[in-house]
């Protein structure tokens, strides 16, 4: 072979091979591709985020196809749950990992594992249905089961993200036992709370990250220098250089309220009733909500937050009809942030009245400016994916981090 071809086929190799358990639209795979990775399948029950998934991630190693999209449940069927899909998960991966295993055998296998949130957020302890509530306390078990593969296939890595509350015993502990289990499987692994604006991604959004790797193949420079056997997790990414909302958003046409653009998907804003419209344009960059109780058109604030306060003798809810700040990172993207009742989430130009768009939302993620969110004529769904997202470029330095841990810092 030829110093050239060589070359080329050194360029299609990928630093490693992944599965993406629980995709969604695909957050974890694309901060995986990003690193340098090839994601074999992504693994998630709701057939909503399949389009989007596929459509945004196509591997840029080896093959240049996408990964595959696994509609499967990861629980055991039994009698008393018969949608479980285990097994034949099971045997799909089997199948995929072999054959890629042969074509690239020197490239470790990582598991991003990074189960739904709900069960761990201070939303889910509403009051549910009680169907609703039982969904919630199976899925809680998710790491748990995910268990099972990586006690199956044994990856050389594996990455997990979550909300910063999981910790919580009230939790059940769920997050320790995941991190027992996987010690237990001939693990190294290390845990700590950071805040995602420190790696890069335009928003302040706290998460709990644990990530693995096997034993015998940790470099002795990443482990805790205070004498624990485990990794360590870093903070910050010594590169990082803070993005603004302005920096990210900032070059995106304006928009009004309940408009599209007609060239950028994606680029579209939720409706607003004529009394917000008023509350928002009395609104300041930056500012909490205490603008409202004295506006050109009078008090504008919500019978509701007025009791609450009187009775708390506290201002509460103060984020909710505000403008982002253009010059720090954006509040933490929910399910809910193209609505301005829901959180900060005004845009910071006071000439546009209006939310923030579903394409500034994804950006604000650190998703790409070309990665779409399908159907595109929706706002609903599309939030959705994107609050639930993990960021992208979290993923891709932690899978570089891991990857670099195993001995491959040079490669």
């Amino acid at each position: 072979m030829s110093a050239r071809s060589k070359s080329a086929a050194e360029r299609r190799e990928p630093s490693f091979l992944a599965v993406d358990f629980f995709c969604g639209a695909g957050g974890t795979t694309r901060g995986l591709i990003d690193a340098g990775g090839y994601v074999l399948a992504g693994v998630d029950k709701d057939t909503r985020c399949r389009e989007t998934y596929v459509e945004n991630n196509s591997n840029e190693k080896l093959d240049f196809t996408a990964p595959r999209f696994l509609h499967r449940d990861i629980f055991p069927r039994s009698e008393d749950y018969s949608a479980g899909e285990q097994s034949e998960l099971m045997a799909e991966l089997d199948a995929l990992i072999m054959q890629y295993k042969q074509e690239v055998p020197t490239a470790p296998l990582l598991f991003a594992i990074c189960a739904p949130c709900q069960p761990f957020t201070k939303l889910s302890r509403k009051e549910l249905s009680a169907a609703r509530k039982a969904g919630r306390e199976k899925d809680s078990n998710l790491l748990s089961e995910a268990t099972k593969f990586v006690e199956h296939f044994k990856p050389e890595m594996v990455l997990s993200e979550n909300v910063q509350g999981i910790k919580d015993p009230r939790y059940g502990g769920v997050w320790q036992e995941f991190r027992e289990a996987l010690e237990s499987l001939g693990y190294v692994t290390g845990t700590k709370v950071v805040c995602t604006s420190d790696f890069g991604v335009p928003q302040y959004r706290k998460r709990s990250i644990l990530i693995a790797v096997r034993k015998a193949l940790v470099r002795p420079e990443f482990l805790s220098t205070d004498g624990r056997d485990e990794l360590h997790v870093p903070v910050a990414d010594p590169d990082n250089v803070v993005k603004t909302v302005r920096s990210a958003i900032g070059h995106l046409p304006p928009l009004g309220a309940g408009s599209i653009h007609p060239t950028i998907p994606n680029h579209k804003t939720r409706t607003l009733s004529e009394l917000n419209l008023k509350r928002l344009a009395a609104a300041r960059p930056g500012v909490s909500n205490i603008y409202l109780e004295d506006t050109p058109h009078g008090d504008l604030s919500l019978a509701c937050h007025r009791k609450v306060n009187k009775k708390l003798h506290v201002r509460c809810f103060t984020d909710v009809y505000t403008r982002m700040s253009p010059d720090r990172p954006s509040p933490t993207i929910t399910t809910k942030c193209h609505s301005i009742s829901n959180g900060r989430f005004g845009h910071f130009d006071v000439d546009q009245l209006r939310g923030i768009s579903l394409r500034e939302a994804a950006m604000l993620q650190s998703f790409p400016p070309d990665y779409i969110f399908y159907p595109i004529d929706k706002i609903e769904p599309v939030a959705r994916m994107i609050g639930n997202a993990v960021p992208p470029r979290l993923a891709e330095y932690f899978s570089r981090y891991l990857h670099s841990a195993i001995g491959a810092a040079d490669a």
